[in-house]
């Protein structure tokens, strides 16, 4: 094997050198190349600079889970190192693949574990690195999929690092072998009905026999399409500019419609991008285009798929993780002042204008009602919501607080008579779109 093939400590070092001064968590399996890593970085001692911890996800899916949970807790105590076990409960919709709900499950396992300043690193290496080349050709990507996995990417509040992407994974089988670590076999990694083990025992075999350095090959094919893909965002934030968000991050449609197909493509996918939602298939692209832009502004269309739903509102789109489950239309109210929302819609609260005993509830979604203004005539709620700019799919959850049972006030839209002197409502999903005030006051 080559020098430069084998895992070196000091080139180690350097790939983890963003996690130097912070916590740097290993995402360890228990398997052959996550226990290479964390005993490589743990050999690291003080050069990690980094406090060194180690996550385990527990999927559920094999009978001998919680036996690896328990090797993963004698390896890191060997080591050493702290470790924190994630259980994951997973429920994939009928039609959808486990292996990629778990997957999404496991990066959003990560994304909650990491804090400003924390790094965790993968052992993918640049055997990986070939099988996701070819997955990416073989399910028609374009030049984002075929740049497979960066050496860096956000992650939430932190990182993700990959500092063994550049070695084959004979270095890690090397390594294993040398310092005589001892390792989980996940027998899901043998089963040929999922694409990625298919691929490693069945296809890539044969096409080493004839080209021998695939895995160079294909690690150098990805960094020319992340070069090119990186250009071409940078392109697409340029049209980004040009077409100017508005406050709540909408794109309008008009400018977009004046766009040719392909930059319309480009754009919207960059504009996703940014936001952290994945990549639209090709045929939501297409509805998107279809559907959302050319209709008419008091229509309410909606293009959707995993994790994200695209929605018209006037004159822009925008992008939102999908809406929560409806709110119950009353809800309990206790004594203090203070509620927290159900279906994750944030916390209220309230100050009564006057003392004495008042009947306060809060509810969703209520007909019939009109907000008494003060030095104004009375108005609807949709009338209210209608000046406020507030999204027709977003009325249903605004939090409404009735004070002896006439409407008081609508949570970040208006106070209605005279019974509140102060409205708060804080947390909800769509704080920070400027779609709803925090609070609203007499």
């Amino acid at each position: 094997m080559r020098a430069a093939d084998r895992l070196d400590p000091a080139r180690l070092a350097a790939a983890l050198a963003p996690a130097r001064g912070g916590r740097l968590w290993i995402a360890y399996s228990g398997g052959l190349d996550s226990h290479v890593l964390l005993h490589a970085a743990a050999g690291l001692g003080r050069a990690l600079g980094a406090e060194l911890r180690a996550v385990h996800i527990h999927h559920g899916l094999q009978t001998a889970a919680d036996a690896w949970v328990a090797h993963c807790e004698q390896m890191c105590a060997a080591l050493g190192v702290a470790l924190d076990v994630r259980h994951l409960r997973l429920a994939p919709a009928p039609g959808e693949s486990l292996e990629a709900v778990a997957r999404d499950a496991r990066y959003a396992a990560f994304r909650a574990l990491l804090s400003p300043g924390d790094c965790i690193a993968s052992a993918h290496h640049r055997d990986d690195q070939a099988e996701t080349l070819l997955l990416a050709l073989l399910r028609g990507a374009g030049v984002h999929g075929l740049a497979a996995m960066p050496h860096s990417a956000a992650l939430g509040a932190g990182r993700l690092l990959r500092p063994l992407l550049d070695l084959p994974r004979a270095a890690l089988v090397e390594y294993a072998a040398e310092h005589g670590l001892c390792w989980i076999d996940d027998p899901s990694n043998q089963d040929p009905v999922r694409d990625r083990n298919r691929l490693r025992s069945l296809i890539i075999p044969s096409i080493k026999a004839r080209w021998p350095a695939l895995d160079r090959t294909a690690a150098r094919t990805a960094s020319h399409c992340a070069e090119a893909a990186a250009l071409l965002d940078g392109f697409a934030d340029e049209l980004l500019a040009g077409l100017g968000a508005d406050a709540a991050g909408g794109l309008p449609a008009a400018g977009l419609l004046d766009l040719d197909a392909a930059r319309r493509r480009l754009v919207l996918r960059r504009w996703l991008a940014r936001q952290g939602f994945l990549p639209p298939p090709a045929d939501r692209l297409q509805r998107i285009a279809d559907e959302l832009l050319p209709v008419a502004p008091d229509r309410q269309p909606l293009v959707a798929w995993s994790g994200c739903e695209v929605r018209r509102h006037r004159r822009h789109i925008y992008a939102l993780a999908p809406l929560p489950p409806a709110p119950p239309t009353m809800l309990e109210v206790g004594a203090a002042p203070v509620l927290v929302l159900p279906a994750g819609l944030g916390e209220l609260s309230w100050a009564l204008a006057a003392a004495g005993q008042r009947q306060v509830s809060v509810g969703f979604g209520l007909p019939g009602l009109r907000c008494a203004r003060q030095a104004r005539p009375s108005a609807t709620l949709k009338a209210l919501y209608q000046q406020a700019g507030v999204p027709a799919w977003l009325r249903p959850y605004v939090p409404l607080v009735l004070v002896d049972g006439q409407l008081a006030g609508a949570g970040g839209v208006a106070l209605c008579g005279t019974a509140l002197g102060r409205l708060r409502w804080s947390g909800h999903p769509w704080q920070q779109r400027g779609w709803f005030a925090e609070e609203v006051s007499a």
